[in-house]
């Protein structure tokens, strides 16, 4: 393969992780040509973790598993935090490489993650970015929360593999003359920035979704949270749809209309089952048949006891999901109202001295 490579990695508060993401990074069969670590304005250790790769030596001082030839980890910092989309376009900026691959800070890769990506871009020269899967199990295992989570990003992206009009750049594969042509992210959205530089990517570029590029994702492992993240980037989803609907695109959806429908139905029939128990109760035999392909898998990866576990979380997951769509279509109507108003503000702690660029 003769393209060279940049690894970017938006890190904020990553100290759990970042370790296991850049082992994985050196690890791969296809060597990157430079590895950037953008640390977003963390107040825990991310940045001294970097800090001991960019000199050549592991979190605690020892070599990095797999970093034996590797290029040293590049630190960039920008503070205060000012989210994913101003950490990528950083790394954009200092990169040299021809394909920048993305990867998040709490994933890590499977060894052949990069060399199957730039495989597809160099087959097909009309291919701009190149995405992968989450893995079924996690990084860490923290619990069935996150078993469920994992499994259930697992399942809908490798039904979607192939020939999509969506990007997700949490582990991507991006020629740079896409940005050249494009621009980068928008740096005024902490949620949904994928679907709007994929808005601005489709009309000029293939993007492939392909299960050959594989990444464990450490997600979150507590309900109220998974609940609380799914309000949150659900705001964003009308204005998302609505926008691809205008541009002639399908956007890539975690969900199927059949489960959207059928758990919205439930919920509005909810107030009724005193009077008509018949009515929820259908609803949620009809959600649990639109979901059934992803309950018979959670089944077989972690016994029959688990699926109707996960029927449940991703009932409530559903619920939330309406609520925060909802409340976002709201707020469209509302005369120059964005969905979700940018994040501003100082983070509670500053760096420690002498850590701020």
């Amino acid at each position: 393969m003769t393209f060279s490579v940049t690894v970017v990695v938006p890190a904020h508060n990553a100290a759990r992780t970042l370790s296991a993401c850049l082992d994985s990074v050196y690890a791969q069969t296809h060597r990157p040509h430079q590895v950037i670590v953008v640390d977003d304005g963390s107040t825990d250790a991310t940045a001294r973790i970097a800090e001991a790769y960019a000199a050549g030596g592991g979190p605690a001082g020892g070599p990095a598993e797999g970093s034996a030839g590797g290029p040293p980890c590049e630190l960039i910092r920008q503070w205060p935090n000012r989210g994913v989309s101003a950490a990528r376009n950083a790394g954009i900026a200092a990169a040299t490489g021809e394909v920048i691959f993305f990867l998040d800070s709490d994933e890590a890769l499977t060894p052949d993650s990069v060399a199957n990506a730039l495989e597809i871009l160099e087959k097909d020269p009309e291919c701009g970015c190149v995405h992968g899967v989450i893995a079924p199990e996690p990084l860490f295992d923290d619990g069935p929360v996150e078993r469920y989570r994992v499994l259930h990003a697992h399942w809908w992206r490798v039904r979607g593999a192939g020939v999509v009009e969506t990007a997700f750049f949490a582990q991507a594969a991006v020629r740079r003359e896409v940005f050249e042509r494009i621009g980068g992210f928008d740096e005024s959205l902490r949620d949904s920035e994928d679907l709007e530089l994929s808005d601005r990517l489709a009309p000029h570029y293939r993007i492939v979704l392909t299960d050959r590029v594989v990444a464990h994702h450490d997600e979150v492992e507590r309900l109220g949270p998974l609940l609380a993240e799914t309000y949150r980037r659900a705001l964003m989803l009308v204005p998302a749809l609505a926008s691809a609907r205008r541009g002639g695109r399908r956007n890539l959806t975690a969900n199927s209309p059949a489960s959207v429908a059928s758990a919205a139905f439930t919920l509005a029939a909810l107030p009724l089952a005193g009077r008509w128990p018949v009515l929820p109760a259908a609803g949620l035999a009809a959600f649990c048949a639109a979901n059934a392909g992803m309950l018979r898998f959670a089944a077989r990866r972690h016994g029959a006891a688990f699926a109707p576990y996960a029927a449940g979380v991703h009932f409530l997951v559903m619920g939330s999901l309406l609520t925060g769509a909802g409340v976002g279509a709201l707020r469209m109507l509302r005369p120059g109202q964005r969905a979700v108003p940018p994040v501003t503000g100082e983070p509670t702690a500053p760096p420690a001295p002498g850590e701020r660029n």
